[in-house]
């Protein structure tokens, strides 16, 4: 127990101090966090307090995979790769309070500017539950887009498309849930656009004469609904946000999942039109030896659809298909870039998963495909861009470590 109460301490490194001012003293009567968990207070105190509400999780997810790769179907190497460690300490401190901390050992850990926090925490936030109709969250938190592959957890995710991979999902501010009925949601959010300065976010500065933003924000609303026993999930969020002074974001999101015993399937369809292209994806089309200097693109649109058929053909094994053809353009001319598509892109994966444990989900050996092509258009040629097309073939663990 003793080891257990120290690494508790040592993972969670959050002391409640102001300058040299201590906000909680060792004379105040507050009951610690762990002493909440393991229920270690007097008797009075137990009576007053509602313990089945107090629980804790600790958990380390990792995902490593060995990589075999081609491009335009010649080998280029086989390496390992550890995809993703993140720990996450997500818990609720009594009825009316819950808390999620996440975070990723893959990024940049860096402070950015904005929001005061390294890119790699994904989630830093304290829940309010108000009442079973209503819900407040503040702190870093995933931006409520629609869609399926954008909401679950991406351990389950081997590839995700170009538009879930560009876009940052994870920001600061505030977010209200209203619980309408016991099958639906509406979900009311306001959260910085970005982690840092305009130099984080677009790829060559922002373009000359635009001014800065004055409410770098992002509002979203939406709806969340069950259908059919839960069978049906509709996600459905619409966006927008200010990039820089006359230059805003929209963004159109919608996923519908169908999940009934070993099925799973959904379509995703997710839209933005970016006054600069934060995505950058367009911008990065630009190549070398042009004579001119490279900028951000202004303008830009982008469209996706996301299919994935999932069947769990046994108790240790699952089996899915999935596909993404997306496309980006510009919708009115500005500087270099004209009006029109530049880009067409589209992946297709299979995927073979193997449970040892069929108790535990959280552990499993997989075997992947991935095949992404893309189709430049005279435009994006005109820019001397060149992307040929991928496979990756690739044999990987997934385990999800419950350390509390």
């Amino acid at each position: 127990m003793k080891k257990l109460l120290l690494a508790i301490f040592v993972l969670i490194p959050f002391q409640l101090l102001a300058q040299n001012e201590t906000l909680i003293s060792d004379n105040d009567s507050i009951p610690s966090l762990v002493e909440r968990l393991i229920h270690q207070k007097d008797s009075a105190y137990r009576a007053e307090t509602d313990f089945r509400h107090i629980k804790s999780h600790i958990n380390l997810e990792f995902y490593s995979s060995a990589n075999a790769y081609f491009t335009e179907n010649q080998f280029d190497e086989l390496s390992f790769k550890v995809n993703r460690v993140r720990l996450e300490i997500y818990g609720r401190l009594n009825s009316h309070l819950s808390y999620n901390f996440r975070q990723s050992f893959n990024r940049y850990s860096n402070p950015y500017s904005l929001d005061n926090l390294a890119s790699s925490i994904e989630h830093a936030n304290i829940t309010w539950h108000a009442s079973d109709k209503f819900s407040l969250v503040a702190g870093k938190q995933f931006v409520a887009l629609g869609g399926y592959e954008a909401y679950i957890n991406a351990l389950k995710v081997r590839e995700f498309s170009e538009f879930n991979s560009s876009v940052a999902v994870y920001q600061a501010g505030l977010m209200g849930v209203i619980q309408f009925t016991p099958s639906q949601q509406l979900v009311l959010q306001l959260v910085n656009n970005r982690s840092g300065s305009d130099s984080d976010l677009f790829l060559y500065g922002r373009p000359d004469g635009v001014e800065a933003a004055k409410f770098p924000l992002l509002a979203t609303v939406n709806w969340n609904g069950n259908f059919l026993d839960d069978a049906l999930l509709f996600r459905y969020a619409a966006s927008m946000g200010q990039l820089a002074k006359g230059k805003n974001i929209y963004y159109l999101t919608c996923g519908n999942t169908y999940e009934k015993g070993p099925v799973i399937a959904y379509l995703d369809v997710m839209y933005s039109r970016e006054g600069i292209d934060s995505q950058q994806r367009i911008t990065t089309l630009q190549g070398q030896g042009r004579g001119t200097v490279p900028v951000t693109a202004m303008n830009a649109q982008y469209l996706t659809f996301i299919a994935d058929l999932d069947y769990q053909f046994h108790p240790k094994w699952n089996a899915y298909v999935k596909g993404a053809f997306e496309t980006g353009s510009i919708y009115r001319s500005e500087g270099v870039f004209t009006k029109g598509r530049y880009i067409t892109s589209w992946n297709a994966q299979a995927c073979v998963e193997w449970f040892p444990f069929t108790e535990d989900k959280g552990f499993k050996f997989f075997a992947h495909y991935l095949y992404k092509g893309h189709e430049l258009s005279e435009k994006a040629a005109a820019l001397m861009a060149y992307m040929p097309h991928t496979q990756r073939v690739s044999l990987g663990i997934v385990y999800v470590i419950p350390v509390l």
